[in-house]
């Protein structure tokens, strides 16, 4: 029995029961396969269940305000998914009457839609055998065929490409490319995988080499960004409390905050109200300031670590731009504010 027909059988046996996989709607595949980048399935699926509710089809999600999309997006992380998915549902909905694009050539050129998303929705909508290639199908093949090549290397992923395609069955390209993803997902996993129960160990190469741990290769590292950020839930003499709009590019663009400041190194409680007074308008109106967590709060990002403190600070004026208590749960904000608004200072 060849790879392909080893790899669907066991799929077939084992794949789990997931639901965007009983559709060839391409707008639910292409919701999933969104929201899936950079999340795992049993964080994912609750969203994808909410998001569907909320929009049945492309023209609802199209015809929504964007920060009601970023309020639903909100604890998914990398925020311009949800950016390039609302400006794609408005494309397809408005430009194409709700028609999304049948070939993965035409798929591809859609904001937000890479070479992998666009091989999962025209092979999983429309059967086009055209190879998926994520980190689990990296893995997968890199052990099976034992393939030394480093897989941060640009050039990578042409390989991996044609090797995919080369096993795949062309008749059945949807269930090849979900078979190779869910073996990665549950059975070739990166670290540990039991290798005694695989339908491939008499002949995984990697597994005969003994060097299953060793695959694939990724040599180039990512530098990682420490930051550190205080934020300011400031209260005015009314009690009402401002916020502001990320507009900036990077983190978080159009997810609102409390104003903050951010300094080279942590800065401890006696010097905080200096720094206040230096970086924000009111210096002269400042009450009292406290800080509100006990312990600094790290927030890990791909590329970034976040050290946070969150300040109450108390001023004797009034401020714009702000808002009653209870109004400010109805922003999107980025998860790490959320949570420690819901956990520690509720409105």
């Amino acid at each position: 029995m060849n790879f392909s027909n080893s790899l669907t059988q066991w799929y077939l046996n084992n794949k789990r029961d997931l639901p965007w996989r009983n559709t060839r709607n391409p707008y639910h595949i292409w919701l999933s396969e969104i929201i899936l980048q950079q999340t795992r399935v049993a964080q994912g699926t609750p969203y994808f269940l909410n998001f569907i509710e909320t929009f049945p089809t492309v023209f609802e999600l199209a015809n929504a305000p964007e920060e009601q999309v970023l309020k639903l997006w909100q604890g998914l992380g990398y925020y311009s998914r949800a950016r390039n998915l609302h400006k794609t549902a408005q494309f397809v909905a408005f430009e194409r009457n709700g028609i999304f694009p049948n070939t993965y050539i035409e798929l591809i050129k859609l904001k937000g839609i890479g070479e992998y998303t666009a091989a999962a929705i025209a092979s999983f909508a429309y059967d086009e055998a055209v190879p998926v290639v994520d980190g689990n199908v990296f893995r997968v093949l890199s052990r099976y065929f034992d393939i030394p090549t480093d897989i941060s290397l640009a050039s990578a992923k042409k390989e991996f490409s044609a090797t995919a395609f080369e096993v795949m069955d062309k008749n059945q390209p949807a269930l090849f490319n979900q078979a190779i993803m869910e073996f990665g997902a549950i059975q070739c996993v990166p670290k540990n995988p039991n290798c005694d129960v695989c339908v491939f160990n008499n002949s995984c190469l990697a597994l005969q080499k003994k060097n299953v741990s060793e695959r694939p290769v990724k040599l180039k590292k990512i530098k990682i960004q420490e930051r550190h950020i205080n934020y300011l839930i400031i209260i005015d003499q009314n009690g009402r409390i401002p916020i502001q709009k990320r507009t900036e590019k990077g983190i978080w663009q159009n997810l609102y905050e409390f104003p903050n400041i951010e300094t080279i190194e942590f800065t401890p409680d006696s010097e905080i109200i200096e720094c206040i007074r230096q970086n924000m308008h009111f210096s002269t109106e400042i009450e009292s300031v406290f800080r509100l967590n006990l312990n600094k709060i790290t927030h890990k990002l791909s590329h970034q670590h976040l050290h946070i403190n969150f300040w109450e600070v108390h001023v004797l004026k009034d401020i714009e731009g702000t808002y009653e208590r209870q109004e400010l749960i109805k922003f999107p904000f980025p998860i790490v504010i959320y949570n420690f608004i819901e956990n520690n200072y509720k409105f």
